[in-house]
């Protein structure tokens, strides 16, 4: 029976010097390890907010975890990394308290859209100048709608969070049940006050249409529907970095495990888009020079034949790439000689070490694309990639 999430409310104690995380309240998500659709690295935006006065909307999607100085104050106020309103007031004298349905909102477009399964609306560092209370509804659209197409009163939206109490100072979780492909989420603040990050971790679902025009695509990155499903070692940075969008930059915007002191080695499991034939790899060590692996393997299997991608010896897992010697900071790529249709890949690395981004560039099978096809239609996508009005 799986836990309840726990939920925290009121304000948090005023910052008393220290670590600024040390009374930060959180608990383990049973969502977060998904990929967040939001994230800015994939193309998520906030797009509208009815008001940003003291800390600006796009603070929401920011990738790292919000920062906090406490001397740090501008000509508006204190500076927080997040978004943060002015406080709203009554109608008069009489009557100086917001109405019970005043609040604020923030338009986000999802950088990947998918299945949402959970959302953290986290208040870091807003102890005492948090909501009240959130809500969270999600719409599906094609094209790129404006604001005020949205707004329009001629677009459905679909409650995923109730109005529901929060706390300052803490990670927020909601799970989300509803089973529905959705490309836009509207996040209200009751009556008013800070939230610092939203994630919305869930499943890509990418548009097949757009799939089958690129022909030849990666079949792991996550904008494309691949995932990272598992890893031997999460010690420095998650192995879903690895199927970022673009080029590392950095050590942390890879995946690096720790460094090892037995016999073994490390490796992550990635889930493709769907049923595959993949051409080409790229293993791309970028940033890593002291702590590249020295060795990678690449291993495939078809999970259509039944067999369980979770056991590492099962007979159906085929090698793709022998051992192979890798360099420090490098791109490396290899053409593959009629590989058989996988689902599932395995990259091994020996013994340790860190790698910036793996690239499996190929096509989806037939049946791969039909099952692709009707996953889509069967949760509400939107048909075909042109432009249009919002949907329900």
């Amino acid at each position: 029976m799986t836990a309840p999430i726990p939920r925290f409310t009121g304000d948090a104690s005023p910052y008393g010097g220290g670590d600024p995380y040390a009374d930060y309240r959180t608990a383990d998500l049973p969502f977060t390890h998904l990929a967040d659709l939001a994230d800015r690295r994939l193309g998520g935006s906030v797009i509208a907010a009815n008001d940003e006065f003291f800390a600006e909307r796009e603070n929401l999607l920011r990738p790292e975890p919000p920062h906090f100085d406490p001397a740090a104050f501008g000509h508006k106020g204190k500076v927080m990394d997040g978004w943060e309103t002015r406080r709203r007031r009554g109608a008069s004298a009489a009557h100086p308290h917001p109405a019970d349905d005043d609040h604020d909102w923030a338009l986000i477009r999802l950088g990947a859209p998918g299945v949402i399964h959970g959302i953290v609306v986290d208040t870091a560092h807003f102890r005492g100048n948090h909501p009240q209370s959130v809500s969270v509804e999600a719409t599906s659209a094609w094209g790129t709608p404006s604001p005020e197409d949205l707004l329009s009163d001629d677009v459905r939206w679909t409650e995923l969070v109730p109005r529901t109490p929060v706390g300052g100072h803490a990670a927020n979780g909601f799970p989300v049940t509803v089973a529905r492909r959705f490309t836009h989420l509207r996040l209200r603040q009751h009556p008013d006050g800070g939230i610092a990050r939203l994630r919305v971790h869930g499943e890509v679902l990418p548009d097949p249409a757009w799939l089958t025009a690129l022909g030849t695509f990666d079949l792991a990155a996550l904008e494309n529907g691949g995932a990272a499903e598992d890893a031997s070692d999460r010690f420095y940075s998650p192995p879903a970095n690895s199927i970022q969008p673009g080029r590392s930059h950095k050590m942390d915007e890879g995946w690096e495990t720790r460094r090892r002191r037995d016999r073994g080695h490390d490796w992550v499991r990635y889930r493709l888009t769907e049923h595959a034939e993949i051409r080409a790899v790229e293993i791309d060590t970028g940033c890593y020079k002291g702590n590249a692996p020295g060795w990678a393997a690449l291993h495939a299997l078809d999970a259509t034949t039944g067999a369980d991608p979770t056991d590492h010896t099962a007979p159906g897992w085929t090698e793709l790439l022998p051992r192979t010697p890798l360099q420090p900071d490098t791109v490396h790529r290899f053409l593959l000689a009629a590989a058989p249709p996988a689902t599932h890949v395995r990259i091994d690395i020996f013994p340790d070490g860190g790698i910036a981004r793996l690239r499996l560039h190929g096509t989806l099978t037939e049946a791969g694309a039909n099952r692709l096809a009707a996953r889509y239609a069967e949760l509400g996508g939107a048909p075909g990639i042109s432009g249009g009005r919002a949907q329900s």
